[in-house]
């Protein structure tokens, strides 16, 4: 389950050594993690890491097959997390080690930042190939945080980017070897650190309102 510690100024949030699918008790552990972070005062800013062969591999389907009836609620509660990181009052950086597919790939774009490995792990759309379409919140998040172009490609292609290739197009701000990953995203994290508070919110809130207005919304989730 993913943990929450301190390093300084900067909580580090462990999303887990596994695929870090999107089950309800990983997204409510993710939730409580980010409370902490939120209601904390002074400077601070957070680093979300994971271990292994996965940054996270999106939602549970597993889960969703065998829990019909709660489709609803489910997507309601990925797009509150993803509208909570991105509008959180802290500058944020996603440090990916490993593939970063679906809607990890989305959790990653809500943050400010993100670090990827070079030589290995792609980053990747892969709903035109698994027959899931993008909800209307999840598509004005990747559309927001993508150059129009990448976007369109990473949408409809589902191409897995290796970390030169997503730097090369703008999904990723970073890509360097495996054992910098994390720090480099700690580096950056710590310099932005005094920025963290309410004017940082208010910008943050501003600048993707239409996102989340659709990623808030709970009336039709899945339209």
């Amino acid at each position: 389950m993913p943990t929450l510690e301190r390093h300084d100024d900067v909580f580090v949030l462990a999303l887990g050594d596994t695929e870090n699918r999107f089950h309800p008790d990983w997204l409510a552990a993710v939730g409580a993690a980010l409370d902490e972070v939120e209601g904390t005062d002074g400077p601070r800013a957070l680093v979300t890491v994971a271990t292994g062969r996965f940054f996270s591999n999106g939602l549970d389907l597993d889960w969703l097959g065998a829990h019909p009836d709660q489709h609803e609620d489910y997507v309601r509660d990925v797009h509150a997390l993803l509208a909570r990181v991105l509008a959180l009052p802290v500058i944020t950086v996603a440090a990916l080690q490993g593939h970063t597919f679906a809607a990890g790939a989305m959790l990653s774009l809500a943050h400010d930042l993100r670090v990827m490995r070079a030589d290995r792990g792609f980053w990747c759309l892969p709903e035109a190939d698994i027959d899931i379409p993008f909800t209307r919140g999840m598509s004005a998040l990747i559309l927001a945080r993508l150059a129009p172009q990448t976007g369109h490609e990473a949408m409809t292609t589902a191409r897995r980017y290796g970390g030169g290739d997503a730097l090369t197009a703008g999904i990723v701000d970073h890509a360097v070897p495996e054992d910098a990953v994390r720090s480099t995203a700690l580096q950056l994290a710590a310099a932005q650190a005094g920025k963290a508070g309410t004017t940082l919110a208010t910008i943050k809130t501003r600048m993707y309102s239409p996102v989340l207005d659709l990623l808030r919304d709970r009336t039709n989730p899945r339209g």
